[in-house]
């Protein structure tokens, strides 16, 4: 459990430093979607290539659509997400919107307990997906509650906070009977799969 605990804190890790890396000149002024498309193709193929394989389509497929349509709607109710196009300006990052970052940290860390526990190489490459992903993300989310007038200390605080809920989702994995660990990871490949395709499809168009 001290290893599955330890991945989830260095994806958690990754937020703060995605969000140190925001509030550098240099870095900020290079458009984020791009970096964040190439990001969730990484997840995709993580996903793809290493989630899929460990699963039971025809038992658990039904798992990986719920994962994907449940984490449709909370993104378009809830994520920082519902602003996709280049030229819009304005963002909302509110109550509402902090609590979508940290209900899909939780499902991250979940993971990445789960996949370890499942096969230990899985485990490790959930992480660097989630944490390739999740400094580009680190850094438009800094950028955006910037813009919606965050002070500094504010965002740090909002996303050390998400960090911490990486290990919180590993310790709870603990409470998820075994015999239901692939259907979680079938879950979860269904959320990285939304997130992957959200993040990617609207660059590659």
């Amino acid at each position: 459990m001290v290893l599955e605990v330890l991945l989830a804190c260095i994806a958690g890790l990754s937020d703060v430093f995605g969000g140190w890396l925001g509030f550098r000149k240099k870095i900020s002024r290079i458009m984020p979607r791009y970096v964040i498309g190439f990001a969730a193709g990484i997840l995709i193929s993580v996903t793809l290539i290493n989630v899929l394989p460990e699963i039971n389509m025809q038992t658990h497929s039904i798992f990986i659509a719920l994962g994907f349509f449940t984490f449709y709607i909370i993104e378009k109710a809830l994520m920082l997400h519902a602003c996709g196009e280049e030229e819009c300006k304005v963002h909302r990052a509110g109550g509402i919107t902090v609590f979508g970052m940290a209900l899909d940290n939780i499902v991250d860390g979940i993971s990445i307990a789960i996949g370890y526990v499942v096969n230990p190489a899985l485990g490790l490459l959930i992480t660097a997906g989630v944490v390739i992903h999740e400094i580009p993300q680190g850094i438009a989310s800094s950028v955006i509650m910037k813009n919606a007038g965050y002070t500094k200390k504010k965002t740090y605080t909002v996303l050390i906070i998400a960090g911490i809920l990486y290990p919180i989702g590993a310790i709870l994995s603990r409470f998820i009977p075994s015999e239901l660990n692939l259907a979680v990871l079938a879950f979860v490949a269904g959320d990285f799969l939304y997130i992957g395709a959200s993040d990617l499809l609207p660059e590659a168009h």
